[in-house]
């Protein structure tokens, strides 16, 4: 059986095909921009890719087109797929046919650390013998690929609330049906699809009302915006972790400012890890991954080992390398909270190890909400960490970056151009300096040409 998936190198969409292709499918698929790491993934995998929609790449009549939630009406293809009446589904509907069908779902959702989280639980759960399955919205260090089938019941996946497909307007999670829920917060964020913060709370609502009896719930203690989704009903078991909240039923306590070692303690029983992540916000991660692996059986000695050796994920504060004493990083941040949370613990990382060096983050306002101008009163303040922000000020974005910078403490420059960005950069930074490069699109291969232009100074 050949399937054809339409934004194939979207990180949700590129995992499925990868899955697809385990279970001995033909795997073609087509996307508009083609990027590493996802696209060299799927070349490793063995998946034919083509550049933009053209209706061409369908000539070949696949029997199922998978359309991914880019693509909308008047693409190409999707035109092609309509008229021609060619059949399709939404991924998430692929999915829950074709491999979710009687596993143990344990979903992860969330407005951020989705994909850290989703991955540190797969580990856990790989490092207790347990072989899961999963599908992860990115590319883990301690896996070869972004999803696989697995070999046990149990199956584990980012749960994203953006919606379906053009066609299908529910959001992804619905199709899961997971046992144990993971729920680690929830802002505002998909302001392209959602109008307002209640909109997406029913949406996790409706998440909540299909966890079973025998399900587990597990989230922050007193998160504001998901204690209202809980007062609308809850019929499952709940469980709370927090960080320093000694009456939560998980409890993680620092021992190191930057979040590189800490306790977790659960009914009684403690473990430390100390681990190569860095942050408040990976810690939190830990104690809710550590949770939803005891629901299946995973003893909390086993959970912290595993913790120990979890290597991340790329794109997530990723180092690119040190150039004439340049530190560069790629990180995947689309949100003010997910910006300040990440400069936040850099600069938390740069105190304890006395480095000196300045703290330089380069924006670019890529997921739609950014580019509708919706965090406008907010981006300034999560800045604040960074000693100099550049920002990329494309063509596409509505956010009024003079305005940004008048608000903000940080020395803040605006710039137009990806070349103009890597010469500024070269020029400006010298050695001892951390580069935080902010985007979850390609950036136009800055992360590689910078890397490049430094190297050759």
């Amino acid at each position: 059986m050949h399937i054809h998936i339409l934004g194939i190198c979207g990180t949700f969409m590129g995992s499925l095909a990868i899955l697809a292709k385990q279970l001995g499918y033909q795997v073609s698929g087509s996307d508009q921009h083609v990027y590493p790491p996802m696209s060299t993934q799927l070349e490793q995998q063995g998946i034919v890719l083509s550049e933009g929609y053209d209706p061409a790449h369908l000539q070949d009549k696949p029997d199922m087109i998978v359309i991914g939630n880019t693509c909308s009406r008047g693409n190409p293809a999707v035109e092609y797929v309509l008229d021609n009446g060619l059949p399709y589904c939404s991924g998430p509907q692929w999915l829950a046919e074709h491999v979710l069908q009687g596993r143990w779902v344990l979903a992860v959702a969330g407005t951020h650390g989705k994909t850290t989280t989703s991955t540190m639980l797969s580990w856990i759960l790989e490092s207790a013998g347990l072989e899961p399955g999963f599908l992860i919205g990115g590319v883990p260090k301690n896996f070869d690929a972004s999803a696989r089938l697995g070999e046990s019941p149990y199956f584990v996946i980012e749960a994203d609330e953006y919606d379906s497909a053009f066609f299908d307007k529910r959001s992804k999670f619905i199709h899961y049906k997971p046992r144990t829920l993971i729920t680690g917060n929830l802002e505002f964020d998909h302001a392209d699809i959602f109008a307002d913060l209640e909109a997406i709370q029913m949406q996790f609502h409706h998440l909540v009302k299909i966890i079973p009896q025998n399900g587990l719930i597990i989230s922050p203690k007193d998160h504001g915006n998901l204690a209202a989704v809980f007062a609308r009903g809850v019929w499952s078991p709940q469980q709370k972790f927090s960080i320093g909240d000694a009456d939560a039923d998980w409890l993680a306590t620092l021992e190191d400012e930057d979040g590189s070692a800490f306790t977790l303690s659960h009914a009684a029983q403690a473990g430390q890890v100390r681990w190569q992540l860095l942050g408040k916000h990976n810690v939190q991660n830990a104690v809710a991954a550590a949770a939803a692996a005891a629901h299946v059986g995973v003893s909390l000695q086993q959970t912290c080992a595993a913790l120990s050796e979890f290597a991340g994920v790329k794109r997530r504060l990723e180092e690119l390398g040190e150039f004439n004493g340049v530190r560069v990083y790629d990180d995947f941040a689309h949100h003010p909270t997910a910006i300040k949370t990440t400069l936040d613990g850099k600069r938390a990382a740069m105190r304890a190890g006395h480095e000196n060096g300045r703290l330089i983050a380069v924006v670019e306002a890529r997921s739609n909400t950014m580019k509708m101008g919706y965090h406008q009163q907010t981006l300034a303040a999560s800045l604040d960490a960074a000693d100099r922000v550049y920002w990329y000020k494309n063509a596409e974005t509505r956010l009024d970056l003079d305005a940004i910078a008048s608000e903000s403490a940080t020395e803040f420059v605006s710039v137009e151009s990806v070349a103009a960005l890597i010469e500024n950069l070269v020029k400006d930074s010298r050695s001892g300096d951390h580069i935080v490069i902010m985007s979850n699109g390609g950036f136009e291969g800055l992360h590689h040409k910078l890397c490049e232009a430094l190297a050759s100074e």
